[in-house]
């Protein structure tokens, strides 16, 4: 997978978060988590927009480092909403849970590398 179809993919979770937010009921938890979600969810695909600028190698790794981490809180996030029943869609949150494990695991993997990279 290039850096362009990376991005796509995040920019693709991103409107599926915005999906799953519109979906959300207006209650007390639901406003909490919408807004919680919403900035988590989206923000990987502009985090990502803003590594593909890195001044240096570690500036790359720093940046590529906070998509991780907003990617692990959407992941909570969406499980908290999904055992809650807060969800209309079963299948939305479904497949936005699968998708950030998948993209996790993608970071992680990136992380690592440009990490050995480094090294070198």
């Amino acid at each position: 997978m290039n850096k362009f179809e990376l991005e796509e993919r995040l920019v693709n979770f991103a409107v599926l978060i915005i999906e799953i937010v519109n979906e959300l009921p207006n209650t007390k938890a639901g406003n909490h988590l919408s807004g919680q979600l919403v900035r988590s969810g989206t923000s990987p695909a502009l985090n990502y927009g803003e590594a593909q600028s890195g001044e240096s190698r570690k500036d790359f790794i720093h940046k590529i480092k906070i998509v991780l981490k907003e990617l692990r809180e959407t992941f909570v996030c969406l499980k908290i909403i999904h055992k809650s029943k807060l969800c209309k869609s079963e299948v939305k949150i479904e497949t936005a849970i699968n998708e950030s494990n998948e993209l996790i695991s993608i970071f992680v993997k990136s992380v690592e590398t440009a990490q050995k990279n480094i090294e070198r």
